[in-house]
């Protein structure tokens, strides 16, 4: 721990913070509900305690030197980190949160329907979803943990493997009414396609026979958008199949050739491996691997 000299009061925090914003201490006392006297006295405690002058004074305004500027960004983030523990603790105070980072695809279609298990068997746990769709460095994201598609080769971190995935070439029957002849002639028809896998209709095709294709196509970052834009007659479109059971089974998406095949990656549920997992990312890890079985 630091010297408690080097740790002020909260209420003088804020008094600084308040100031910074409102520009009086008047405006400041206010905001914070006390008389302007107190609020003086707040600020001054704070000069003294922390050795240095913090503010100037400019007629009726007060304006935070250089340095106290620089000090009060640090503090304001300090109080919101506070307060937003704060409410983490009063939503859940019987349990942790988690933080989790998802692929907005996968975890509409195959983690949201599970969901309801695990809060069921771990009502401490509060969950927090937020999407998103590459890599990041998890220092200082916030994020317990996050869903990945492809390779193991997120560094620094642990991995579950969640599932493999097989996509299937579908299009709208409006567009393809009845399974095409040969693989090569989907390069007849626009292609759909996600821009962050670009290759997969030429791996599609190498998988049926036809090889040293990379064909171009309309760019979607998202799955659920490539999926409207097939059913809707854009064109060919890629899909993984856990994801476009219901469209299948109405009819409106049909295969245009051949059945599924393997992609190129899969999913896997990961973590920062330099420090333990907190016991809500241990007991969702754990309930993960049971269903992956």
């Amino acid at each position: 721990m630091l010297p408690r000299r080097y740790l002020p009061a909260i209420p003088a925090l804020m008094a600084l913070e308040a100031v910074d914003r409102l520009g009086t201490a008047s405006a400041a006392a206010v905001e914070l509900s006390l008389t302007q006297g107190a609020v003086s006295r707040a600020l001054k405690t704070l000069e003294d305690q922390l050795g240095v002058p913090l503010l100037i004074r400019e007629r009726q305004r007060l304006r935070l030197t250089p340095a106290a500027a620089d000090y009060v960004a640090e503090v304001r983030r300090a109080l919101q980190q506070l307060a937003s523990a704060s409410l983490t603790l009063r939503a859940n105070p019987l349990g942790g949160s988690l933080n989790l980072a998802i692929l907005p695809a996968f975890g509409m279609h195959w983690l949201a329907p599970r969901l309801p298990r695990f809060t069921e068997a771990h009502p401490g746990v509060t969950l927090n979803l937020s999407t998103r769709l590459r890599p990041f460095d998890f220092a200082g994201s916030g994020f317990d943990a996050a869903i990945h598609y492809g390779r193991q080769d997120w560094p620094g971190v642990d991995y579950l493997k969640l599932m493999d995935e097989d996509v299937l070439a579908v299009a709208a029957p409006s567009l393809v009414a009845k399974p095409l002849e040969r693989a090569g002639d989907i390069l007849t028809y626009s292609l759909l396609q996600m821009e962050s896998r670009t290759g997969d209709w030429g791996r599609w095709l190498a998988h049926h026979g036809v090889a040293g294709q990379r064909p171009p196509g309309m760019l979607f970052d998202q799955f659920a958008t490539m999926a409207q834009g097939a059913v809707h007659g854009l064109g060919l479109a890629l899909l993984p199949t856990f994801l476009i059971g219901r469209e299948l089974s109405e009819g409106r998406l049909l295969p245009v050739f051949g059945g599924p095949i393997p992609a190129l990656g899969s999913y896997y549920l990961v973590w920062p491996k330099d420090h333990p997992p907190r016991a809500p990312l241990a007991s969702f890890r754990d309930w993960l691997a049971g269903q992956t079985g």
